[in-house]
């Protein structure tokens, strides 16, 4: 049980300090892929709920975070992890969420549209 706990503690702590340190890689990322153009705003707002609160993201948003990319993707969140707004957010349910907003999304495009 002890060793559950200390496994528990230090990915929690890889985690954190991932976030924490990626500080200036996630903006280099995010300047050298022209992240912040290549969503529109409405779709930006569906992404940050379904990770940050609760909600869906429409299947032409998921359109537009796949163009988007995954390493633009998580270096958004990543860095909007970094605001100070957001200091009291768990890194690791934030990191879970991206993925299965990505995986979703993924998910979604790849679907067929239902028939009229």
């Amino acid at each position: 049980m002890a060793s559950l706990n200390v496994y528990s503690v230090l990915v929690v702590l890889f985690l954190t300090c991932g976030v924490v340190m990626a500080t200036k890689e996630n903006d280099q990322i995010i300047k050298e892929n022209n992240c912040e153009t290549k969503m529109g705003l409405p779709c930006v707002l569906e992404a940050f709920t379904s990770i940050f609160n609760t909600g869906s993201i429409s299947k032409n948003c998921c359109g537009e975070l796949v163009v988007l990319g995954k390493v633009c993707h998580s270096a958004l969140v990543k860095r909007t992890l970094e605001n100070p707004l957001f200091k009291d957010l768990n890194p690791a349910t934030i990191i879970a969420k991206i993925i299965q907003t990505w995986n979703n999304s993924l998910a979604l495009i790849d679907s067929p549209s239902p028939s009229a």
